[in-house]
């Protein structure tokens, strides 16, 4: 009778993680997968059980159910290749299923064995014993159950991510307790004359199975362990009150009750806090966990890498997956605990998301670590500071240099290019207008270096960059508008440098469009307005690419190399980037990136 207890309790569980693990799918890799497996446990449990539930008259519709075993098998090995992240040759996957479906075809037509009754098993009425077939049945169950082992040992030693691991070595060990419990079916197969005390521990298989996955990936799910274990360590203690009852000196049922009730009431505070620090190990932080805190968040260089890093460090230290999210946007997730990280005016703050289910010492500990993630957050905006102000003075630095040098060299090319003009007045009309392009070649050189080493400071102001495109295209017929101009666009910009801008980019658009095809665009984005010039000609050239807004990287023959170099300056100046982008159908498209305009 206990093993039927135990087995029919093992099927609810089944039933009920399989609904549990349906909701939170998306946080488990391959969790429709562990879902088809669990309900395949569940089918096994009623293959054997069916007899004994309703009779030997079921016995060929239970064996069907039986014979359904490798094809579960097989989804577990599955589930372990993409739960792990293993990547099994197709053709591997191919031969597990088409073995398991073969070898449930054959049970299906040759029965695997027959409903005996087996003395040993006591209270038992009916029990499966194989025979040839069921036994190739079984080979096949235990070969892509071996595999799923293999698979799992494999990413087990292969991940260096401690909380990878330890879900690794969670659905291991749980497999194992699985086989276990399910050996002692073994006894009635193999004529061995005992009874199969292994199969009442059956139902903690599931549990352990789910929630050594879902410890690490789910939040909820350790509180409800939480509460399950201080339950369960309640009740036992309980019942372990019971027979001290027995030295009373007077028999009652309402002493016994309140004694039972009194031992329960007093251990429940000790018992939950067992509990917690059963679930949640480490809850109390430690002066060395303080300074490896800041030790390994002050290697961070950004605020991602130190995003990164935090949620490592505190995945680690709570043993549960944690997100940490540093900047001003949070996406919700209310499964996953998140540390926000942000800043509100002048001062950063560390404030907690999905800790409401969490024991006092683990809400605590993330704090107390928040408050080490604020520190590290405010250095290494320091530090991003200090480093852009570095840049910055080296920039104008080197940029006062070329400017005092772009001056001299203007000055000193003039009187020279003057005579040659003027040498040439004479010469045949091919011969001075070649001499005209190339005096006009250097004098548009000498004006662009000018233009990109001299200090300058931008005056923006509220503009409408529809009607900025438009005006700058008024010479250019040809050129097509899209439906992001039809209406007003406002920036905040400088009129005159951002017609620099435009007129540097279409006069290059013009130059290289293949069928005189040049396209202005612009859309709202997250980071700002953009406004995209694209044209149809040849394309970047892959050199190219890398250093195109760098001075004298130039894609046209005759031009300076400073054009693009200009613009991405004073894109830089207004707050905003130049890129190149890709857009189909266009073979070349800049993109300007506008911040967002606040009136």
């Amino acid at each position: 009778m206990a093993i039927h207890i135990a087995l029919a309790l093992a099927f609810v569980q089944t039933l009920a993680l399989s609904g549990v693990l349906w909701l939170w799918a998306q946080h488990v890799a391959g969790a429709r997968l562990l879902i088809v497996f669990l309900l395949g446990v569940g089918l096994w449990i009623v293959g054997n059980e069916l007899p004994n539930w309703a009779g030997i008259g079921t016995a060929p519709f239970a064996m069907a159910l039986l014979a359904t075993v490798p094809i579960t098998s097989a989804a577990f090995l599955h589930f372990c290749a993409i739960f792990t992240g293993q990547r099994l040759r197709p053709w591997a996957l191919r031969l597990a299923y088409g073995a398991a479906c073969g070898a449930t075809a054959l049970s299906w037509w040759v029965p695997p064995g027959a409903f005996e009754h087996f003395p040993p098993f006591t209270g038992v009425q009916w029990v499966v014993v194989p025979n040839a077939a069921g036994w190739t049945t079984s080979l096949v169950w235990a070969t892509c159950a071996s595999a799923g082992l293999l698979v799992l040992a494999r990413a087990f030693w292969q991940t260096r991510v401690a909380t990878g691991r330890r879900q690794i070595a969670a659905v291991a060990l749980s497999c194992g307790w699985g086989l276990m419990c399910i050996s002692g079916y073994a006894f009635a197969a193999l004529r061995i004359p005992q009874y199969p005390w292994q199969v009442l521990a059956f139902p903690a298989y599931p549990l352990i199975l789910v929630y050594g996955i879902l410890r690490y990936r789910v939040f909820m799910a350790n509180a409800w362990a939480r509460r399950a274990l201080a339950w369960a360590i309640v009740l036992f203690l309980g019942l372990l009150a019971v027979p001290l009852t027995l030295l009373l000196p007077v028999e009652s049922r309402w002493l016994t009750s309140a004694v039972v009730a009194a031992t329960c009431l007093a251990w429940s505070g000790p018992v939950r806090r067992l509990a917690e620090r059963l679930v949640y190990p480490g809850g109390t932080p430690t002066a060395h966990d303080l300074d490896t805190w800041r030790g390994a968040l002050s290697t961070a260089q950004s605020l991602g890498e130190l995003s990164s890093i935090a949620a490592s460090l505190l995945s680690q230290r709570m043993g549960v997956a944690v997100r940490v999210v540093t900047g001003p946007s949070l996406s919700p997730d209310p499964h996953t605990p998140t540390v926000h990280c942000r800043k509100d005016g002048a001062q950063w703050q560390a404030r907690l998301h999905g800790f409401e289910q969490a024991p006092p010492g683990q809400r605590h500990l993330a704090e107390l670590f928040g408050t080490v993630l604020v520190q590290a957050a405010g250095q290494v905006e320091n530090a991003a500071a200090a480093e852009q102000r570095e840049r910055e003075r080296q920039l104008q630095a080197r940029l006062a240099e070329l400017g005092s040098l772009a001056a001299t060299v203007a000055h000193d090319l003039r009187n020279p290019l003057n005579v040659i003009a003027m040498a040439t007045a004479f010469s045949p009309a091919e011969v001075r207008k070649d001499v005209q392009e190339q005096i006009a070649r250097i004098s548009r050189l000498a004006e662009d270096l000018l233009d990109y080493a001299k200090p300058w400071q931008i005056e923006p102001r509220a503009i409408d960059l529809s009607q900025q495109v438009r005006q700058a295209i008024r010479h250019a017929p040809s050129v097509e508008l899209g439906p992001g101009l039809d209406g007003p666009c406002p920036v905040h910009a400088d009129p005159a440098r951002l017609d620099q801008v435009l007129a540097n980019l279409l006069t290059n658009a013009q130059a290289a469009a293949g069928q005189r095809r040049v396209h202005v665009d612009a859309e709202p984005g997250e980071d700002g307005l953009r406004l995209h010039v694209c044209d149809d000609g040849p394309g970047i050239p892959a050199e190219l690419r890398e250093r195109l807004f760098q001075p004298f990287a130039s894609r046209s023959p005759g031009g300076t190399g400073l054009g693009l170099a200009i613009v991405a300056r004073i894109m830089a100046a207004h707050g905003g980037t130049a890129a190149l982008t890709e857009r189909p159908p266009w073979r070349t498209c800049f993109t300007l990136t506008f911040p967002p305009h606040r009136p």
